[in-house]
Order: structure tokens, then sequence, then C-alpha cells
């Protein structure tokens, strides 16, 4: 079973979410404790993952040694990936 720890940034996103989509967000995130390479997908010509959720993406790094799944940045899929 993987740890999930959160950016600060990632944080706040779900705090000034729409509590459905907050909601929605935080019970697909825990449900990739078990096996989290099934469900993110590793960006092209970038080191970290994608989760997708609806028009959502949460950014992560997976720590296959320490069983971590950082999420880095979660945000609508227009805007999460120019930052």
């Amino acid at each position: 079973m993987y740890e999930l720890t959160f950016d600060s940034e990632a944080i706040s996103f779900l705090e000034k979410a729409e509590k459905v989509i907050a909601k929605r967000i935080w019970n697909k995130l825990q449900s990739t404790k078990e096996n989290p390479h099934r469900y993110f997908e590793r960006l092209s010509e970038r080191q970290d993952y994608k989760l997708r959720v609806g028009d959502y993406r949460a950014l992560a790094d997976i720590d296959d040694q320490n069983k971590r799944i950082f999420v880095s940045l979660i945000g609508h899929r227009k805007n999460v990936y120019k930052k």
C-alpha cells in the first residue's frame, strides 16, 4: 500500500474547489494507493505522472522504493500543464 503526500498547492486547490469536485478527486486519489501504476499515466518528456478525474488532472511523482505518491499539483486540464 502506497502513502499519499500532498504539496501545499494541491491541498489549496482541494480546499478552494467545489465540494463535489474535491470529493471526487480525493476519492480517486485514495483508490490509487493499492496500485498507482494502474491509474496514473506517465507524462511524455517529463518525470511525473498524471491522473485523470473528469476535466481535472492530478500530477504526481511515484516513488516505488519508498511506496509514496507525492501529489504536486491538481488543476483543470487546460491550466495544469502550464505550471
